[in-house]
């Protein structure tokens, strides 16, 4: 299930020289480079990306603002600055689970403006960087530790990329960066 926070701006303002540039060249491609996919979309890829992962049980990601995953990122993980995707796995470690949790796989919360940016990094679209943090978070959902288990989630992680069509993932872009 896909939710959008009521607070998310479904197409701001560019806020970075790329992302201007991109918007001022006027075509409708570059219009919908930055535009936030259809909840549909998110949830067939969602649906796929669960079953690729063979994760069952349900998931919601929460579409939402930096504000709000900061809070999330302060209130769960004690770190107090907005990220680009949090996993919540419904095993009772988080509010929410408890009752009914084993028909439950978790949630993810994604920050809109977070994976807006990394987008234009990245050289691809806002629809494409919101699938790979779900599919990060999904295997975040599956038990997988990227910090924790010497390399077993990047190399699945770069598998279900392959799989599904995606470009370079988290991991693999924290490690580049790590090199330089």
């Amino acid at each position: 299930m896909i939710l959008l926070d009521p607070d998310l701006e479904a197409h701001p303002a560019p806020s970075t020289t790329s992302a201007k540039q991109m918007a001022a060249s006027g075509t409708p491609a570059a219009e919908n480079y930055l535009r936030l996919p259809a909840a549909r979309t998110l949830a067939r890829f969602l649906a796929e990306a669960q079953t690729a992962i063979r994760l069952r049980g349900q998931v919601t990601v929460l579409l939402t603002t930096d504000a709000a995953i900061r809070k999330l990122n302060r209130q769960f993980r004690h770190k107090d600055k907005p990220t680009d995707v949090l996993s919540f796995p419904a095993d009772g470690s988080f509010p929410a689970a408890g009752i009914g949790a084993e028909k439950l796989a978790g949630d993810l919360a994604i920050s809109v403006p977070t994976a807006r940016k990394q987008a234009i990094e990245q050289g691809h679209s806002l629809s494409t960087e919101i699938k790979v943090l779900i599919l990060h978070g999904l295997l975040h959902l599956a038990g997988h530790d990227h910090e924790a288990d010497e390399g077993k989630m990047a190399r699945r992680e770069r598998q279900l990329r392959a799989k599904l069509g995606l470009p370079q993932g988290l991991i693999a872009r924290a490690a580049k960066v790590k090199k330089l």
